[in-house]
């Protein structure tokens, strides 16, 4: 990979004195791989074909790899097997997207978990396995650095993360999701976390069962009684957004699009949110951008490797000017991107899933 990014979207805002990192995440790194083209659910019983798979790394590692192909400096404190998939998602990560792995960690000994994930009718069934995660202490650091922001996963049902008021308190602007209850509680108490953080961006499912809502919009204004920016994802319909420090709100339909996996698009509309938001865009205009990047990265396999780069961004945008296939007046909603966009070809090929995660090289 090409160490100078294609743009750099915070050259307008940076400044002496500021942090080496711009996004700090922790979490669990995952070996993805995703089974596509299924014309329905596997059947007990029977053995389905499917006629797409790529692997790639996965977890935590979809949302780092967005963040770095849009020129943010990514840091990644995370636990890493040393069995080949943690080889293959080490290289892929340091090497392959020059995210820093500085703060992460080899375990010896650990198998690195993984995820298969099958892609049918729109929507995926996922099967894990992993073996019991390293203690905190021997995987991730207990302060992180600082760091202009600083995304943030909350667990259901677990103990408060402690990193995450580190963090505020060193001034980083902390972004949160929150993953699935599978215990169905939907406990608010396991939003405490929210007190330190400046958005919360779950999706609508996620944001009506912590409410006790019936519908997104009324969720996401709940939600900003607890956190100043509230942005809630609507799968198909796009994302709304309450900003109750501004007191601003805003909506964004998504993209006219063909998916091939939707596996983790709403990492890379986190991270299309989050680069936006630093870069001090308008809160319409950072929604926008967010969903365009989640649509670009369902057209591809698997979650990091699917995450688009400005050239691909650029490449959309001069198709969508010059054919009909999208709504024109949701188009005028990405006017910003011509003073943003760079010119010119691609500068190196972005890494995509394949289906082997490595062929030996060649003497």
């Amino acid at each position: 990979m090409d160490d100078n990014p294609v743009l750099d979207p915070l050259a307008a805002v940076r400044t002496n004195g500021d942090p080496a990192t711009d996004v700090y995440l922790t979490g669990s790194v995952f070996l993805d791989i995703i089974f596509t083209g299924l014309d329905s659910a596997p059947v007990r019983g029977t053995e389905s074909w499917a006629r797409g798979m790529g692997s790639s790394p996965g977890g935590i590692a979809n949302m780092a790899t967005a963040l770095a192909r849009l020129g943010l400096h990514t840091s990644l404190a995370a636990a890493f097997g040393d069995d080949m998939y943690g080889d293959y998602c080490w290289d892929s990560l340091a090497d392959g997207e020059g995210i820093d792995l500085g703060l992460s960690r080899r375990i010896p000994g650990w198998h690195s978990p993984v995820t298969v994930s099958m892609a049918y009718e729109g929507e995926r069934t996922m099967v894990s396995h992993g073996h019991e995660a390293p203690p905190p202490e021997e995987a991730t650091p207990e302060c992180p650095p600082r760091s202009r922001a600083s995304v943030a996963s909350l667990i259901p049902a677990a103990p408060r993360q402690e990193w995450i008021g580190h963090a505020a308190r060193k001034g980083s602007r902390v972004f949160a999701d929150v993953g699935w209850d599978d215990s169905g509680r939907w406990d608010p108490a396991d939003l405490a976390d929210l007190e330190h953080c400046e958005a919360f961006l779950p999706n609508a499912t996620e944001a009506m069962h912590y409410t006790r809502t019936s519908s997104p919009r009324e969720a996401a204004r709940k939600l900003a009684e607890l956190v100043p920016l509230a942005v809630v994802t609507l799968g198909s319909e796009g994302a709304y957004a309450v900003d109750s420090a501004r007191g601003e709100t805003a909506e964004v339909p998504a993209l006219s699009v063909e998916a091939l996996d939707p596996t983790g698009a709403g990492d890379v509309f986190v991270a299309g949110f989050v680069t936006g938001t630093l870069a001090d865009w308008p809160l319409a205009e950072r929604l926008a951008f967010a969903c365009l990047t989640a649509a670009l990265s369902v057209q591809e396999f698997g979650g990091s490797l699917s995450a688009p780069g400005w050239i691909e961004i650029a490449r959309w945008w001069q198709h969508a000017k010059a054919y009909d296939d999208q709504d024109r007046a949701a188009l005028r909603r990405y006017a910003f991107l011509d003073d943003l966009l760079p010119a010119g070809t691609r500068r190196w090929p972005l890494r995509r899933a394949v289906p082997t995660i490595g062929f030996r090289r060649q003497p």
